[in-house]
């Protein structure tokens, strides 16, 4: 919390004349008060409790120094006393994966600079980043804001989020992985710690129902979720359990395990959208390497995925980035982290 200091007063010097002298400390107990300190810790220079004056060389008397004053607190923005935080306590996540703050109800424009400034990111090493208000997918403009570096994190770094006086969230970087979606060649390739370790045979969706075009970010997994076309405009196309599901967006995407890919994995693309692995243990195999934050890249497709569409993030240039915060970056942070 920032304050302002006023300017010290300082004290005058004693003047060799008594009646001078006596004159001139009334004058200033006057201004300062009979309580003033030379201190924050209430003690004199020279180590004793300060109670207005101090005996000086030579006998005289001198005043003490008045006390400095702050400005008023300036009180947290309410919006933060209810935020979620999309990350756990203690959790390892991807090296794609944005902070993101959520509130109940938009927060105006007028102070999102202010929760800006009260969410506070520590790092170890420390990392450059920004916050940025996206629009999500499911909310009203001013009920998110994400906060990511420049470039994907650091695998090993340490991260202390601090959410106004109200919340604090550790939570540390795992190993690097990245998988390429080419949906052209039907195929991804795996990538940990910068070094290919798998090529995989895909089907993705077909034309008409293409495959978000971009990068996308693994929100979680779980070993099976249903799936009902009606819920997304496609009527009867499909309905039942899906096995070794990974979420992508909001709106629907996953990598998944596909019957259909048994027979058009890496020869052609037939799914509503999502993209199919295999059931001859493909599926499987993938979804135990995989945790949420891990970054998915699809490329030979059209439409890129919007940042608030899940965690769209990595779409937007470093500029774009900057341009969605209230503070053009100013108000963000990045310093050695402090539990």
């Amino acid at each position: 919390m920032s304050t302002h200091d006023s300017t010290d007063r300082r004290p005058r010097r004693a003047r060799t004349a008594l009646g001078a002298l006596a004159a001139a400390c009334a004058l200033v107990l006057s201004a300062t008060g009979c309580a003033a300190t030379t201190s924050s810790a209430g003690t004199s220079s020279s180590g004793t409790s300060s109670s207005g004056t101090e005996p000086a060389a030579g006998g005289s008397h001198r005043p003490t120094a008045a006390p400095r004053r702050s400005a008023p607190a300036v009180p947290e923005p309410a919006a933060l006393a209810r935020a979620r935080v999309n990350i756990g306590e203690g959790a390892t996540v991807g090296v794609g994966m944005p902070i993101s703050v959520t509130f109940p109800s938009p927060v105006p424009r007028s102070q999102r600079a202010a929760v800006e400034r009260r969410l506070s990111v520590g790092t170890e090493p420390a990392v450059t980043g920004a916050w940025s208000w996206v629009k999500d997918r499911n909310l009203f403009d001013g009920q998110r804001v994400d906060y990511r570096p420049p470039a994907h994190w650091k695998p090993g770094t340490r991260v202390t989020l601090r959410v106004g006086s109200h919340a604090v969230r550790h939570f540390t970087i795992g190993r690097s992985l990245t998988a390429t979606v080419d949906v052209r060649r039907h195929t991804m390739t795996v990538a940990e710690d910068g070094r290919p370790t798998a090529r995989i045979p895909v089907t993705a969706g077909r034309p008409g129902l293409d495959t978000w075009n971009g990068t996308m970010v693994v929100m979680d997994k779980q070993p099976k979720v249903y799936m009902d076309s009606r819920t997304v405009g496609l009527g009867d196309a499909y309905q039942g359990y899906y096995a070794w599901a990974v979420h992508l967006t909001a709106s629907g995407t996953y990598l998944h395990q596909n019957p259909k890919a048994n027979t058009y994995a890496g020869r052609a693309n037939v799914t509503h959208g999502c993209v199919g692995l295999a059931t001859d243990g493909t599926a499987e195999r993938f979804y135990r390497r995989i945790i949420p934050g891990d970054v998915i890249r699809v490329t030979g497709s059209k439409d890129t995925v919007e940042a608030g569409n899940g965690y769209g993030d990595w779409n937007l240039t470093w500029d774009e980035w900057l341009a969605g915060s209230a503070t053009r970056g100013k108000g963000s942070s990045g310093s050695p982290s402090h539990s």
